[in-house]
């Protein structure tokens, strides 16, 4: 715990920050999901507050670390920070304020202030899908000495963009439901707000963006955790296995985020999935199950790799 606290030190101060207040807020909203009995589309009022602040906890911290890992400091990455850290609290401080007045924050048109609320929340995500790709870009051309953290840090980054993107399709036309004050939709062939997975609220009974938006995004942390065990529990591979075993894991994440987002566009719940659903998941842990092996088949033992 020492060294991990020393580590800390090293990692960027404003997203630490920002860590700290999405912690408190993370509370706060926990807090209201226990007390407060108000419901809005099928959910508690305060839910949606706590997921956003696990999640910007969680963007934040391996954010953090992953920045610690560059062997220099950027003057773009610095900005890029900023630049999340601003969007973080918009979109947080817009959130918790329509659960204040009891509106929902999303899609919301019902009122010009809802709509230039909502409008505001969308300008500021597709800043800090640029300030990301940054980051991205910054982390390609430093190149981490370690290259098994590299490939992690670099295959996590790029597909959490494309989670992001996996959300853009529910504020597009054809997710408009026909509903007066509402521009868009999480869900797929149902209304918003019907029966739903425990906490996620995922649709049960339809199609749902939010799973490909959320297992993209969180790449960030799947990829990275991924290098961590390879490194501890497989000492045996050598460096250049490691990162081979981790590009495989990153196309096929690539891929099931696409798949999911696929399934989702055709009115799908994630639970009941059609023929075609499950040819494409099968080809894709057959694909991802052979491509592992040959890695495998041709690794190096460490002595002798260390002797090459």
């Amino acid at each position: 715990m020492i060294t991990f606290l020393r580590r800390t030190r090293h990692w960027n101060r404003l997203l630490l920050v920002l860590v700290a207040a999405m912690t408190v807020l993370t509370v706060v909203a926990a807090v209201g999901v226990l007390v407060d009995t108000r419901v809005l589309t099928g959910a508690p009022i305060w839910l949606k507050p706590f997921k956003f602040g696990v999640s910007f906890v969680l963007y934040g911290a391996t954010l953090a670390w992953m920045l610690s890992l560059l062997p220099r400091r950027s003057r773009a990455v610095e900005v890029a920070v900023i630049v999340i850290v601003a969007v973080a609290v918009i979109e947080n401080a817009v959130i918790v304020g329509q659960v204040l007045r009891g509106q929902t924050s999303h899609f919301n048109d019902s009122t010009p202030l809802n709509t230039a609320l909502f409008a505001a929340m969308g300008a500021a995500i597709m800043l800090l899908f640029f300030a990301h790709l940054v980051i991205g870009i910054v982390v390609l051309i430093q190149r981490i000495p370690d290259r098994v953290a590299a490939t992690a840090v670099g295959w996590g980054l790029g597909l959490s963009l494309l989670g992001m993107l996996a959300a853009v399709p529910m504020a597009l036309p054809m997710q408009d439901p026909g509903i007066e004050g509402i521009s868009g939709a999480h869900s797929v062939g149902v209304p918003d707000g019907g029966p739903g997975l425990p906490v996620v609220g995922w649709s049960t009974t339809g199609g749902d963006l939010r799973i490909g938006h959320f297992v993209g995004l969180h790449a960030l942390q799947a990829l990275p955790i991924l290098a961590i065990l390879l490194s501890r529990f497989a000492t045996r591979l050598d460096e250049r296995t490691r990162v081979r075993l981790l590009v495989v894991a990153g196309g096929a994440y690539g891929v099931l985020t696409v798949l999911l987002t696929w399934q989702a566009l055709r009115g799908q719940p994630l639970l009941r999935p059609d023929a075609g659903t499950l040819v494409a998941v099968a080809a894709l842990v057959a694909a991802t199950a052979t491509a592992s092996g040959l890695v495998l088949a041709r690794r190096r033992r460490p002595d002798l790799a260390l002797a090459a």
